[in-house]
């Protein structure tokens, strides 16, 4: 991690008007890809406003499996569900080298009596994160493996934040991605892709899925 002066307006060209006030505040560092800047149960008390690249919010169990609940673009903002100061609920992962503007909860409380507007921004991200978190409880409950990809692939990267291509297919996900996502082996979820791809259903390239017709709900 590295501390960035920031260069002209660019920079924080992505960002709404709300956002690009908020992140003026806080101070601007730089992640290489794979660093974690945020790990799941400790205290922090900080903001996150993403400049540049992406990340990957995940939690692992105990036996190492992990589950993916999203990802996360440059425009957007994360570490806001510990404004409350408890622990937090979820780890952050850079995917790519990142610059983020890094706010405290002094920084967070100004803006939000400043921009009252952004406040209730706030209040829906928070609801629409705990909707997703929730529908994850819900699938991982109900659904089996086949049930949970066969949801990933006609959401077209809409619950779980990747990104999809113009021509409709999900792109930049690895089968190992899949399986973390779905909270599967990549085995399973590599074996499934396969029999989907003979049967018509799919087609497959390198990082990429593209949806070729309807998927039976049982297989």
């Amino acid at each position: 991690m590295s501390h960035v002066t920031p260069g002209g307006s660019d920079l924080y060209a992505p960002l709404s008007p709300e956002l690009r006030t908020l992140a003026l505040r806080g101070v601007v560092r730089s992640y290489p890809k794979k660093a974690v800047i945020i790990n799941e149960g400790e205290m922090g008390e900080s903001m996150f406003v993403l400049l540049k690249g992406s990340v990957k919010v995940f939690s692992c169990g105990n036996s190492g499996r992990e589950i993916t609940f999203g990802r996360i673009y440059a425009g957007d903002y994360f570490g806001e569900m510990s404004l409350d100061g408890e622990p937090r609920s979820a780890s952050i992962i850079t995917l790519e080298p990142c610059i983020c503007a890094v706010l405290s909860r002094a920084n967070v409380s100004e803006h939000l009596a400043e921009e009252p507007k952004f406040a209730m921004n706030l209040v829906l991200r928070v609801i629409r994160r705990a909707r997703c978190a929730t529908e994850i409880a819900r699938n991982m409950a109900l659904l089996d493996v086949y049930g949970r990809l066969v949801m990933l692939l006609e959401a077209q990267g809409d619950l779980t934040d990747c990104r999809t291509a113009p021509d409709g297919s999900l792109e930049s996900l690895t089968h190992q991605d899949i399986a973390s996502f779905l909270g599967a082996s990549r085995e399973m979820v590599s074996r499934l892709l396969k029999d989907l791809e003979k049967g018509g259903y799919i087609s497959m390239a390198t990082k990429r899925i593209t949806l070729l017709k309807k998927l039976p709900t049982r297989w």
